[in-house]
């Protein structure tokens, strides 16, 4: 039985993260209402990005083990998911946060590179996020902390960027919020335990990383945009390195050529079958965009191979970008995209 939604944003859902393409900010009550119909107490989260799904189950009361290759997933993992709000001192952070705000900017590579050469943020801010991440890296903090102030920093320079929410190209003009100074809050933490991990997906799950876990959330990049060239200057960020960069949108040279298997038509199904052939959770639950590389049909029957197969479809409306237009690297709206709202496919698969 198929079931067809028409969703928006409820309740407590509406955490506060970064932009980002592909986020499952609009269905996760969805996403959640599905396993918790499940004898489900853990969920491993495969490609978490920027963990609204993790946080999800985590305040569900689920331990929750989340993992992404990407540093700033990572971070963003290590701060909401492997951070009990319980066991850290939240007076102490605030008065890292408070010291960080009080920073006068230093203008270094981030602010060169992708204020100056590039325009994702405004010099002003450029400044302080160059000021404060070198500052971060100096104050003597735990793995927890240093996520944390972290994850506020990125948050807080995301609230101040100059884009329609991916980093491939930045808007001609400055977007009005862009103009705005940039403060760092402290980041909502979440009660409980859970782990990060940053892996490759398939790596994780052959090396034993879903088998004692009751359920296995997989949401893999499913066309050609590649989440390492959309959001390089924030991996950048976290990284706090300086690479050589390329192009109009000052992209890292480290990913200039890179191939990435689930952003290729011809190597996603191969890939895709890979992992779930890897995964060893009795459930997994597969969210797939009707843009995908694979027809929903063919997708059932691709997991019709581990198990049975249930299917939710859910409407909505698409990311921002979609919604203003098509621009160019310059930021200059160049044509209109063919259709505005999407509908998620949710495979749940039951392997008995």
């Amino acid at each position: 039985m198929i079931a067809l939604y028409r969703v928006g944003v409820r309740g407590p859902y509406r955490t506060k993260m970064i932009k980002y393409l592909g986020s499952k900010r609009k269905i996760v009550p969805h996403i959640l209402m599905q396993i918790q119909q499940l004898p489900v107490r853990s969920v491993c989260d495969l490609f978490t990005g920027t963990t609204r799904v993790a946080q999800a189950c985590k305040r569900g009361g689920m331990y929750v083990v989340a993992n992404d290759l990407a540093g700033y997933s990572a971070v963003l993992a290590q701060a909401f998911i492997a951070t009990n709000a319980e066991c850290i001192d939240r007076e102490r952070l605030q008065a890292h946060i408070d010291h960080l705000n009080a920073l006068p900017g230093v203008p270094g590579y981030f602010t060169r590179t992708f204020c100056e050469e590039a325009r994702y943020v405004h010099p002003h801010n450029g400044a302080r996020i160059d000021a404060i991440r070198a500052e971060i890296e100096r104050l003597s903090l735990t793995e927890n902390e240093h996520a944390v102030l972290l994850a506020a920093l990125l948050l807080a320079a995301d609230k101040v960027d100059s884009t329609t929410g991916v980093q491939m190209a930045y808007l001609k003009q400055w977007a009005p919020r862009a103009l705005k100074n940039m403060e760092l809050t402290l980041p909502e933490l979440i009660s409980g335990e859970g782990v990060a991990s940053q892996e490759d997906a398939i790596a994780f799950a052959r090396a034993g990383g879903t088998r004692d876990l009751d359920l296995t959330y997989i949401d893999p990049p499913y066309n050609q945009h590649s989440y390492a060239g959309n959001y390089h200057v924030w991996e950048t960020l976290v990284r706090n390195d300086a690479p050589e960069a390329y192009g109009v949108a000052r992209k890292r040279a480290d990913i200039r050529g890179v191939r990435n298997p689930w952003n290729s038509k011809p190597r996603f199904r191969a890939t895709l079958m890979e992992l779930l052939t890897a995964v060893e959770s009795r459930y997994i639950l597969l969210s797939f965009s009707n843009e995908g590389f694979v027809p929903s049909a063919e997708m059932e029957l691709m997991l019709g191979e581990f198990g049975n197969v249930s299917r939710t479809d859910i409407d909505f409306r698409r990311y921002i970008g979609a919604q203003i237009g098509v621009h160019n690297p310059a930021g200059e709206k160049v044509g209109t995209v063919s259709h505005t709202r999407n509908v998620e496919h949710l495979f749940l698969v039951d392997r008995g």
